[in-house]
């Protein structure tokens, strides 16, 4: 069965870093998209970045130019590293991938941003 598991969430200051990582296991990783989304209290989840299997990478607005998104298809895994991080990128951060229209997500990992 599909399995995504993610690790690295925590609590940083204002303008730190953190890196993200998702380990799958259940499916050929390397030929599919990969996503990180992230839903914060109160508001609807939404997509932060996704990287094709042809390493194209697709980011939202508001990540742009601070968060990259990246994969290692040799450790089944995907990241997010996450620059310059501000208050309002906390949330609860959600690996993805899609298969045959069905989504599956991790647990979820906590990253709180808070001086």
């Amino acid at each position: 069965q599909v399995q995504l598991v993610e690790s690295g969430g925590g609590l940083v200051q204002p303008g730190g870093s953190l890196r993200l990582s998702c380990v799958s296991s259940g499916i050929i990783f390397s030929i599919y998209t990969m996503a990180w989304y992230r839903q914060a209290p109160g508001k609807q989840r939404e997509l932060v970045a996704d990287i094709t299997s042809g390493m194209n990478t697709n980011y939202a607005d508001s990540m742009k130019g601070r968060f990259t998104i990246s994969r290692d298809n040799a450790k089944n895994t995907v990241y997010l590293q996450m620059n310059s991080l501000k208050p309002e990128d906390t949330a609860v951060y959600y690996c993805n991938t899609r298969i045959r229209m069905r989504d599956y997500w991790g647990q979820g990992t906590q990253v709180t941003v808070s001086s």
